[in-house]
């Protein structure tokens, strides 16, 4: 089954075409260049940006994929969860294919096919496993049952874990997207520089909390400001993304003590990070389980897993008519 997908719930227009896990073709433009005078996306730009881009990249996906609009059997879209203006683009888009071709329209959350990336880069992975989802707005850890049934066992409070990557190297003077920069300089930090808190959570064992830790950061960088000190960038980088990766791990760990599991799964944009990668995987490793992560290409947002996601959605009966919407937030288990 040939599908085409169309990803724009952020600042990445994205248009893949993907046959039973095969990637045929995957395109991706980034708005970064124009958000980083900003700091961050602008909502307003980025939604006008997927206006432009989105065309040209259906047409380029096709050709690079040596195929007509005839030969694909089902469009997919991610239409939620995102920024409405952005999603509304992608959303529109696949609509207006769906009606000129008769094709099936399918629609596909987010983080279902972040998930759904490591079905492109691993062909023997299928459910049942735990999945942990880590990127700039969303920390999950997540019972995968089946292609289509998840159920959410931690979740982040307020902060996710991509959130204060983000915010902490703004505040370091870190170019945006900063939590990729903070990954690099950490390299040569000392991990061990700064003490930094690990945010506690009642009730739920396995749920996180990130923003207490974000203020610790924010908090050291301008204490030393007022005392005529320079925070360490490198040593700072270092620490937070320790303090983070023990977080992540620790919460890994209960949860496979309460839903023993064989499979780990990586998934989202901060999956890409190397301690995080790296210390989950010698974890898995060390105590028998298998370790998944996508290739680094399908980490972030991208077209391929929205299609490597639509097939089991389309197995499973989910076909969006045309009054189909978007939608800024939507839980993961129970879809619209």
């Amino acid at each position: 089954m040939k599908i085409l997908a169309i990803e724009s719930s952020c600042d990445d227009t994205a248009v893949a075409i993907v046959e039973n896990r095969k990637v045929l073709s995957s395109l991706i433009a980034s708005q970064i260049d124009e958000h980083i005078v900003y700091g961050g996306v602008v909502p307003e730009i980025a939604s006008r940006m997927h206006i432009e881009a989105i065309s040209n990249l259906y047409k380029e996906a096709l050709k690079q994929a040596n195929l007509t609009i005839d030969d694909i059997d089902a469009i997919a879209v991610t239409y939620a969860p995102g920024l409405v203006g952005s999603l509304l683009v992608g959303v529109s888009f696949a609509k207006g294919l769906s009606f000129a071709t008769g094709k099936p329209l399918i629609p596909v959350h987010h983080l279902r096919s972040h998930v759904a990336a490591n079905y492109l880069t691993s062909a023997d992975l299928k459910p049942p496993f735990l999945a942990l989802v880590i990127s700039g707005g969303h920390t999950h850890l997540i019972n995968v049952k089946d292609y289509c049934d998840f159920e959410v066992i931690g979740r982040t409070r307020d902060d996710a874990a991509g959130e204060c990557f983000d915010k902490s190297a703004r505040a370091l003077g870190l170019p945006y997207p900063g939590g990729v920069h903070l990954d690099k300089l950490a390299q040569n930090g000392d991990n061990a520089a700064y003490s930094l808190p690990k945010p506690k959570v009642e009730n739920n064992p396995l749920d996180f909390s990130f923003s207490g830790l974000k203020t610790a950061v924010l908090n050291t960088i301008n204490n030393s400001k007022q005392k005529g000190l320079e925070v360490n960038v490198e040593n700072m980088c270092a620490s937070l993304r320790k303090i983070v990766t023990d977080i992540l791990l620790d919460k890994i760990q209960k949860a496979v003590e309460l839903y023993p599991t064989k499979k780990i799964v990586l998934a989202g944009g901060v999956s890409a990070n190397s301690e995080i990668r790296q210390r989950i995987k010698d974890y898995c490793e060390n105590n028998g389980i298998s370790f998944y992560a996508p290739e680094l290409k399908y980490c972030g947002d991208n077209a391929a897993m929205v299609a490597a996601q639509a097939i089991y959605e389309y197995e499973n009966g989910k076909i969006a008519q045309l009054d189909l919407n978007a939608y800024a937030t939507m839980d993961i288990q129970t879809l619209k």
